[in-house]
Formats: C-alpha cells, sequence, structure tokens
C-alpha cells in the first residue's frame, strides 16, 4: 500500500507528528513549523533543527528541536540530554529506526541517522563545545559517554 506524503515533509499525510511534550519544546517546534523554518531557528543563541523520528514502540512520527553542528555537508546532534545519566528518548528511537525526516531552516529533507565512532567524536566535539558551551559541561556531570549523531541526508 502506498501512502501519498506531505511533499514538505515527506510524511505520509494519514501519519500525524507528535511534537515533544516538554513545553518550550513543543513551543519551539511550532514557532520552526508555522514560519516554514524562517523562526525559532536558535537555541540560546546557537543553531537548531527540527527531527521528526519514529518511536519505536509506538511507530509514531515524533518532532523534537535539536541544535547542530555540520561536518562535511552532514549535520550532527548531540544526544546530551542536559548530562543526564541516560539517554534522551530520541536517541534510543534513531538506534531502532535510523531513517528520520529534517528541517533546517525552510529546507526539509529525509536522512539516516548514524552514531559517530569514538575518533570521529573527539575530532568534532571542540567544535560543537564552541558552537554551544555548555556541552563540556553537561560531559563533566555524567559517566554516561554522550553520543553525537550524524545526519547523512539519503537523495530521492
Amino acid at each position: 500500500m502506498t501512502h501519498q506524503t506531505d511533499g514538505r515533509t515527506g510524511v505520509p499525510q494519514d501519519e500525524e507528528v507528535v511534537i515533544s511534550p516538554t513545553g518550550w519544546v513543543a513551543e519551539q517546534a511550532r514557532l520552526y513549523e508555522e514560519s516554514g523554518g524562517t523562526k525559532g531557528t536558535t537555541v540560546q543563541g546557537a543553531p537548531c533543527l527540527l527531527l521528526d523520528y519514529r518511536g519505536r514502540r509506538t511507530g509514531q512520527w515524533r518532532r523534537t528541536v535539536l541544535i547542530y553542528g555540520e561536518d562535511g555537508g552532514d549535520y550532527l546532534i548531540v544526544a546530551s540530554y542536559g548530562g543526564a545519566d541516560e539517554h534522551p528518548k530520541w536517541y534510543l528511537n534513531l538506534e531502532a529506526e535510523p531513517e528520520v525526516r529534517v528541517q533546517v531552516g525552510p529546507e526539509r529533507f529525509r536522512a539516516r541517522a548514524e552514531t559517530l565512532s569514538a575518533a570521529d567524536k573527539e575530532r568534532v566535539w571542540p567544535g560543537l563545545v564552541e558552537l554551544f558551551a555548555p556541552y563540556a559541561e553537561y560531559r563533566k556531570k555524567t559517566s554516561r559517554d554522550i553520543p553525537v549523531v550524524r545526519l547523512r541526508r539519503i537523495e530521492d
């Protein structure tokens, strides 16, 4: 069975996207979406994107707002969870289903999420901390290895 998709998001029209229940994230995601990617594009001065991913238990599309860096034409996101001792739920979902949908500014595209190796993470980490200084403190707050995820565009 084929689904007709929304040309802007690539999400099948009969599938709803559930926005994060976290208040500020939901507000920012709506502003980002409603403005066509012209507003709500930064968090504390750092650039952010919209990430749509499938819930590993429900199969529902979910959306969150994440700070991003860039590396070789790909986007990098950090599963910091503010330095908490567990991974954020969105990261667990990406491990289960790595095909995602991304919006950066007005541009929307499909991507594949891949956790960076330890060596790649160490290479890009200084640039990510330069982009968003709290990452350095988050890393000190937890014994958890904070993953960095590469979002590589899937060409249609």
